[in-house]
């Protein structure tokens, strides 16, 4: 009967041939781990003061109600007094989407930001590794000829 062939033993011969530096790829989910974490920052404190401006949007609007569904002694009270909610409603509409503008736009700014350091980073890490190979093969063809 036929013997099959041991696949695994070969495999760890062969990848025993081909050392590989891991010490990149643990570098680059280093670097992964470290920008995620700070864009999650950026997106939560974003988050944070987007819920701030939706409470106080909505404290001043319940007590412009309340202020609104008092009793009036005249029918043009009733009048004015819709009419002035719906005046201040609109201003505070405009300062709230403003704020949130202000929020959108740190956002963006601190995430570009964030981004063109990590592309730099990665530019000269990149560099790095080029010349730490280039190196590398130089040092090996020196020696390969050498031996000849």
């Amino acid at each position: 009967m036929a013997k099959t062939q041991d696949f695994s033993a070969m495999m760890k011969d062969m990848m025993a041939s081909f050392p590989m530096d891991t010490s990149a790829m643990e570098d680059m989910f280093k670097n992964t781990a470290a920008l995620n974490e700070k864009l999650s920052s950026v997106a939560l404190d974003a988050a944070g003061k987007s819920a701030e401006i939706s409470s106080k949007w909505t404290k001043d609007t319940l007590s412009k109600i309340g202020e609104m569904s008092k009793a009036k002694t005249e029918p043009a009270d009733y009048a004015k007094a819709a009419t002035d909610f719906a005046s201040s409603s609109a201003e505070v509409a405009a300062e709230n989407m403003a704020a949130f503008a202000e929020v959108a736009k740190k956002v963006q700014m601190d995430t570009v930001e964030l981004l063109m350091s990590a592309g730099k980073d990665m530019s000269e890490e990149a560099t790095a590794a080029m010349k730490k190979a280039t190196e590398e093969v130089t040092s090996a063809t020196k020696k390969a000829a050498a031996a000849k």
